[in-house]
């Protein structure tokens, strides 16, 4: 199979945070990998854009070592590096004041693609938007990139929509979930609307329940300060975990368009109805050993704040009427692992034994690690004596199944950036679908703040607090094992 990259536009790129965590980790070596793909013209160019006091050379050098240490092998590719390399700038900026804004006027082109990457705290998004504009930098067809958290809460999240507003128009926003770039998730859609064989299947006459687990291994660690005033349910259940619940859960759209997508998304969000309190667990990870405990990662001996929450949420729409969605998520879990599990329903009658018929088709959409897609199915047991069933996988993992194109599903954050550049809004968020997340969201925080729930503990390396496996036990469910 030969991997087609279509190039784009021209374009300057400006990444405000150019020094910090995220571009050295994610943005950069992703665009290297994208210029070594043969996708960045010639005449493209990057400016990296700071308070660090830096110049281009110095900022080239701190890029060559970024991609050396998260490029992977292709940072051994020294002449692509270095062509790379040339290709960026770098700008002094102080964004509240009028530091480095003229020389960063001198450096924007206005007859190619502009896009601006807000990789920088939300607190500063307005001061950003506003100079772009009075340096006659951005223009009408500019467009912004803007990183998570949208706000904390719809108040804030509101507010947040309406400074980028009085700036730039909706069509100009690019709300960044890395989740949606993930090759998986879009191959979801491509798996549900292009394929006969799934969608008749997908809805309450044969789906039992869909599971939605993201689980991860780190604690929160340097993060704390933050993440103790975020919590799982800011910080995961808002954003990538309702992204994923209307991915799997959405209308099919009129057309593959961004608004199309966007309004059944939308649509699923405003069908959720409210979570009765038995229907949330909230956890919080335990020390052990070797590790410490989320209160003392957190340095708050006496936080609330959750590192784990699960819950069962409902669809109130004709399709999914009756149909559970279990959510969860957590920190310091047994295993890495995002999978959105299928399960659908048993069979209306079974002509086998019945200690042999309890077997369920369940689609298994994989994130991560190893993304890929499996469906367990039902078969005879090889070999004599009588008619045993077993379930296994048709099993399609992208490494194995695309073999040296794999290469090209890794990394997210190239994906959507050339989808910045390309003017594709497919995969981000657009504002009143942001809003409405909130809006779902806060009185569930806000009914546990008001009865003092606090969270239930969990030791390290488990799935999670025991009230989280009573979530499905009471309905003769189980959660999925969370493995690799």
């Amino acid at each position: 199979m030969v991997s087609r990259v279509i190039p784009v536009e021209t374009f300057d790129l400006v990444i405000f945070g150019g020094t910090g965590d995220l571009a050295r980790r994610k943005i950069l070596p992703g665009l290297f990998r994208r210029f070594r793909a043969g996708q960045m013209p010639a005449q493209s160019r990057i400016i990296g854009a700071a308070r660090s006091e830096l110049d281009t050379a110095g900022y080239r050098q701190m890029i060559a070592d970024a991609v050396a240490e998260f490029g992977g092998d292709e940072s051994n590719d020294k002449k692509s590096l270095q062509d790379f390399l040339d290709r960026l700038d770098y700008v002094t900026i102080d964004a509240k004041g009028e530091g480095g804004w003229a020389t960063l006027a001198g450096l924007v082109r206005q007859d190619v693609v502009q896009a601006f990457y807000f990789s920088v705290a939300p607190s500063l998004f307005g001061d950003l938007a506003e100079r772009l504009h009075t340096h006659k930098i951005a223009n009408a067809k500019s467009r912004i990139v803007v990183e998570k958290p949208f706000g904390r809460d719809l108040e804030t999240a509101r507010a947040l929509n309406q400074t980028l507003a009085t700036h730039f128009h909706e069509s100009q926003i690019y709300r960044i979930d890395h989740y949606l770039g993930k090759e998986t998730v879009q191959n979801l859609m491509a798996v549900r609307f292009g394929n006969v064989l799934f969608e008749p299947l997908w809805n309450n006459h044969y789906v039992d329940h869909i599971q939605i687990t993201v689980a991860e291994t780190v604690g929160v660690g340097g993060r704390g300060a933050y993440y103790d005033k975020s919590g799982a349910m800011r910080d995961m259940v808002q954003n990538h975990l309702m992204q994923l619940l209307c991915l799997i859960a959405m209308e099919p759209p009129s057309q593959f368009g961004a608004d199309e997508v966007r309004d059944e998304k939308l649509k699923v969000i405003r069908a959720l109805e409210p979570v009765e309190p038995h229907h949330i667990v909230r956890g919080q990870y335990d020390a052990t050993t070797d590790e410490p405990s989320y209160r003392n990662d957190a340095e708050n001996p006496r936080s609330f704040t959750e590192s784990f929450i699960a819950m069962k949420c409902h669809i109130a729409n004709w399709r999914w009427a009756g149909v559970p969605f279990y959510l969860r998520t957590g920190k310091r879990m047994k295993a890495r692992s995002s999978e959105i599990a299928v399960v659908f329903k048993d069979l209306g009658h079974s002509i086998f034994d019945d200690d042999q018929a309890r077997h369920r088709n369940i689609l298994s959409i994989r994130l991560q690690p190893n993304e890929g897609m499996d469906l367990q199915v039902t078969i005879k047991e090889p070999g004599p004596g009588g008619m045993r069933l077993i379930d296994v996988p048709l099993d399609m993992t992208f490494a194995e199944a695309l073999g040296d194109d794999a290469e090209d599903v890794t990394d997210a954050y190239e994906r959507l950036i050339m989808d910045v550049i390309r003017g594709n809004q497919t995969l981000f968020m657009r504002g009143d679908e942001v809003e409405a997340a909130w809006g779902w969201t806060d009185p569930l925080i806000v009914g546990w703040e008001a009865r003092n729930d606090v969270p239930k503990l969990y030791d390290a390396g488990s799935a999670g607090p025991e009230d989280a496996m009573m979530l499905l036990h009471r309905d003769n469910r189980k959660w999925r094992d969370i493995k690799v």
